[in-house]
């Protein structure tokens, strides 16, 4: 059975199923983070929002992004309700709908996230509505849960909450896709309780005038384990900002990333991964292409491993391929270490041309140019869908990519 429904309805129904976690929210007054890093990279944590200004381009965490671009997401747009509904098929065992009202606004916060932006402040305070995807405890779900975001109006401004969350002991498979044309807020919030293992991915495919600002909240419970997938295609601006905490010693979590931009398209990532509790593991690797003129991308890993944080095993990588000339990637890896009682902390970043020993390699082969060049891209994405792990998300990622190649005529 499908199911459809507008995300931002004005009544549903009420939250109720067990799963071992306690829900809870910081959202209904003034609620501060004081526990916060005192440092431009980690702004302070509030539900209010007045706390949260209008970025400029002088803010640390908003330098690259087109703030012209953004239809005012990141200042004060008005949000109402249109056309972005999501559609999900009906899985056993698993609880997928919106929750409106009391409830709904209960679920803001979940996994214990606070808005540290103007953005997710606003859409905590405007939109009671959570999509609730709720997997309960010591269940094991075999097939994978796709829930379909769709937009059919860039013209308004909207705001979508969803939480995906799983009981201790839990396993599932989730995914997002999300496409058609909006201007849209987006907050996922991602609660993985003990023992739990997620694998979770996000396929942002958003027709050409789509503006979409992103924020995703993982909390990984004690000896959890998470694996995030964010893959990035379409729209004409896309910025999607990764938290992620741990909630106790054992958790593991391994996030990949890749994207491709077209001619005018901007596409940003940022990720704070903040290292607490001891004897846990953050893995990081993106990968991005580029093609056309003022194609431009931005990449932002910052892992923070805390003084009581012994034990931590942490590597980011982020590497860009450009494709044509007049493209643009920026690659800022940051590593915040306040102990060496470590197992490993380590980044790297690459920005570059094809490689011109692959190429000749594969041309005296007798390839052509043209096709020696789509099998160098395909060879520089296959690291990160081999390990995504969802054959249905794996084949539409390279169907995807082999559009993207043949805007280029590779």
């Amino acid at each position: 059975m499908t199911t459809t429904q507008i995300l931002n309805p004005t009544a549903g129904p009420t939250l109720g199923g067990p799963n071992g976690l306690a829900a809870h929210s910081h959202v209904g007054g003034r609620t501060v983070r004081t526990s916060g890093v005192a440092s431009h990279l980690h702004p302070v944590a509030s539900s209010d929002v007045a706390d949260h200004p209008v970025p400029t381009s002088k803010s640390e965490l908003w330098k690259f992004a087109p703030l012209r671009r953004l239809r005012g997401l990141h200042a004060d747009a008005e949000f109402t309700v249109g056309a972005l509904t999501a559609t999900w098929d009906a899985i056993d065992g698993v609880d997928v709908r919106v929750v409106s009202g009391a409830a709904g606004r209960a679920l803001k916060g979940a996994s214990d996230y606070l808005p540290t932006d103007r953005v997710t402040a606003r859409l905590m305070e405007y939109n009671p509505d959570t999509l609730l995807i709720d997997v309960p405890a010591d269940s094991t779900i075999t097939e994978p849960v796709v829930v379909t975001i769709d937009g059919a109006d860039a013209s308004i401004a909207e705001a979508a909450h969803v939480l995906i969350r799983l009981g201790d002991h839990a396993t599932a498979t989730v995914v997002l896709k999300e496409q058609g044309s909006a201007t849209v807020a987006h907050l996922v919030e991602i609660l993985a309780g003990d023992g739990a293992n997620l694998n979770m991915a996000t396929i942002a495919d958003w027709a050409a005038d789509t503006v979409q600002l992103a924020h995703h909240h993982i909390s990984v419970g004690r000896d959890a384990k998470v694996k995030h997938s964010l893959l990035t295609f379409g729209g004409d601006v896309v910025r999607t900002a990764v938290d992620v905490d741990y909630r106790g010693p054992g958790g593991d979590l391994e996030m990949l990333g890749l994207y491709f931009a077209d001619a005018g398209q901007y596409l940003e990532h940022r990720i704070f991964i903040d290292h607490t509790p001891p004897n846990c593991r953050s893995e990081v690797l993106y990968k991005g292409a580029l093609q056309g003129d003022h194609a431009r991308t931005a990449w932002v890993g910052d892992v923070l491993i805390r003084a009581m944080a012994e034990g931590t095993d942490s590597y980011e990588m982020n590497r860009n391929l450009l494709l044509t000339d007049g493209a643009r990637a920026d690659s800022v890896p940051n590593l915040e270490i306040e102990t060496g009682e470590i197992i490993k902390a380590a980044h790297a970043s690459a920005t570059g041309r094809y490689d011109d020993d692959h190429l000749f390699y594969l041309q005296s082969r007798g390839i052509t140019p043209e096709m020696a060049k789509r099998l160098v891209v395909r060879g520089f994405f296959h690291e990160v869908l081999n390990k995504v792990g969802i054959s249905s998300v794996i084949d539409h990622i390279s169907d995807t990519v082999e559009r993207e190649l043949a805007i280029s005529g590779m």
